[in-house]
């Protein structure tokens, strides 16, 4: 997902009863990205905020030998807890809404291309097909407190679902402390209730699309207001591979074993949680547009699609109420 550009400020508040209340902010770094949360609180949670996201890791991360999911990928027999459980339902639910363009199996077709693609040359028509005979999100199903799997070779990965998810974690935290003003942002992944320090709903920068991996500046294409609302992104122009002058994204396709070729460079979608708006941002920079439509009207959301059109111009298509959300 990509990063987006946070615009928050931070100032001093008197409570009524004389007391000092601050918009604290944290930062740090977790699951090999950043976040940043900014909340009204008279003191700083961030020892508690990263206990509860060691928890999440313990539970979630893939390359973690002792976590649930290392587990679950190991065919060992494990309690799941409620992050796994929820990511799972979750992730089973778009999949079947998505028509399987969102599959938490995709794991050994990623592997397969590398990171990065490292492994191009490598990959053959006859290696995909047979990777695919074990991928496929209707080749697991939850039953009895175990995940069962058609083939023990199955190996499953949140990375599509798992930030977004995490900021909800973060948001019931906060809230359990009686926060209503909050602002987290994990890995470009948000999710914003009450206001910020100025009395405003919370404005978040959307990244203009550089055909450049390691662009020297960056862009605005959009600001959007958030209140009470989540928002995820996914992209594929920093992430990408040409081949026989055609651009390929670092999004796989679990239906056919291939990177997508969609002209979608970004997909920003807002939904009533995180977890949600992250798992669809990576099924619509798969699906076409008139698909995306059809998804977003039977799951409630909110989306802002950026495309290449050719010639170094991009085209905008939104969603009807996605304009409420913008302040440029």
């Amino acid at each position: 997902m990509q990063k987006l550009l946070l615009l928050c400020f931070t100032v001093w508040l008197v409570s009524c009863n004389g007391k000092q209340v601050s918009y604290v902010e944290d930062k740090g770094e977790i699951f090999h990205t950043t976040y940043s949360i900014k909340y009204k609180y008279s003191h700083s949670l961030k020892s508690e905020i990263e206990a509860e996201l060691a928890k999440f890791d313990n539970s979630l991360n893939p390359f973690k030998p002792t976590s649930i999911i290392s587990k679950v990928n190991n065919n060992e027999a494990v309690v799941l807890d409620s992050f796994f459980v929820n990511v799972f339902n979750k992730a089973q639910e778009v999949s079947k809404v998505s028509d399987g363009l969102f599959d938490i199996t995709v794991s050994p077709l990623i592997n397969a291309w590398g990171f990065g693609f490292k492994n191009l040359e490598n990959v053959t028509p006859e290696m995909i097909d047979s990777l695919k005979s074990i991928v496929g999100y209707d080749k697991i199903q939850f039953q009895d407190g175990q995940v069962i799997k058609t083939d023990p070779r199955i190996q499953i990965n949140t990375s599509a679902i798992a930030k977004g998810y995490s900021t909800d974690v973060i948001a019931n935290l906060l809230e359990s402390y009686g926060i209503a003003d909050y602002m987290i942002e994990i890995g470009g992944e948000v999710t914003a209730r009450g206001v910020n320090a100025k009395g405003e709903y919370w404005h978040i920068g959307i990244d203009k699309p550089m055909d450049e991996k390691a662009p020297a500046h960056r862009e605005l294409q959009a600001i959007i207001q958030l209140c009470d609302k989540s928002m995820a992104t996914s992209g594929s122009y920093r992430n990408f591979y040409i081949k026989d002058s055609k651009k390929y994204a670092h999004t796989i396709n679990p239906k056919t074993g291939y990177p997508s070729e969609s002209n979608i460079l970004s997909a920003t979608v807002i939904a009533d949680d995180c977890m949600t708006a992250d798992a669809y941002a990576t099924v619509f920079m798969l699906a076409d547009t008139a698909n995306i439509r059809s998804i977003a009207e039977k799951a409630n959301l909110s989306y802002l699609l950026i495309l290449d059109s050719g010639n170094d111009s991009l085209t905008l298509v939104n969603s009807s109420d996605f304009e409420k959300y913008r302040v440029r």
